[in-house]
């Protein structure tokens, strides 16, 4: 049990910027081990981003309360996943070789196809939210955060990861994560989803639609996977079961 709280809290560490504890025995192969958990590290974003929802909807309506959770959220986790979807439209958009879309995805600098890919992912998001009720907002962005997070370790288990991990922006970066603690992530991460039943299901059926031509785009260009694709594969799912959510609220 105490090396299962360590896991967690070290997937608390990679994804976020919230306080936790280091520690003295730390091995780089429980960043690994910790996958299972980034799910769980999920809802926990998404609880706390749907609290400033819940929070911001008492003084305000509109597109605002939604847009002050986005931004809660980016806060919470730095821009991790941001980051990586920015830089996967970079690469994947702009090289012409394998070698030179991981190139671009190493560079910090943000072109044009990155800047799109996220502005538009996030105003989306905010359009998306703005369309539900308030609990009904709150309960997708958990539901959307824990989805995401399981989509990306599902491309962990499913593909490759082609980054040379000496110089990788984010070391240790996790590697060879197994099918078991993918199915411990996919119990952590998508049980909110059944709380919105069948808006629940149509999100993640939208979520699958964005992310799965992400992940096959990425093998195909560059061979598999990098953080910053596993960035963008989450972020996708994350927008897709937001859009999936808000088209059955349209359509009642």
């Amino acid at each position: 049990m105490l090396r299962q709280i360590k896991l967690f809290l070290c997937a608390v560490q990679f994804l976020t910027r919230l306080p936790a504890p280091s520690f003295a025995d730390f091995q780089a192969d429980w960043i690994t081990r910790s996958a299972r958990y980034f799910p769980l590290v999920g809802i926990l974003v998404g609880a706390l981003s749907a609290g400033v929802l819940l929070a911001a909807g008492q003084l305000w309506s509109g597109a605002l309360p939604a847009l002050l959770a986005l931004a809660a959220g980016v806060l919470i986790t730095g821009g991790f996943h941001e980051d990586g979807l920015a830089d996967t439209a970079d690469g994947l958009g702009g090289g012409q070789t394998p070698e030179r879309r991981l190139e671009i995805m190493k560079d910090s600098r943000v072109g044009t196809y990155g800047v799109l890919a996220l502005g538009l992912a996030l105003a989306i998001k905010v359009a998306a939210l703005a369309t539900l009720p308030l609990t009904t907002a709150a309960l997708a962005l958990v539901a959307a955060h824990g989805a995401g997070r399981t989509a990306a370790v599902a491309a962990m288990v499913m593909q490759r990861h082609v980054s040379d991990p000496s110089s990788a922006k984010y070391k240790p970066a996790p590697e060879g994560v197994r099918p078991s603690e993918l199915l411990i992530a996919a119990v952590l991460g998508l049980w909110p989803l059944a709380f919105l039943g069948a808006s629940g299901l149509v999100g993640a059926a939208v979520g699958v639609s964005l992310a799965a031509p992400l992940a096959w785009a990425a093998r195909r260009l560059i061979g598999g996977y990098t953080g910053d694709v596993l960035g963008g594969v989450e972020q996708v799912f994350e927008l897709g079961v937001l859009m999936g959510v808000s088209a059955m609220a349209v359509a009642r």
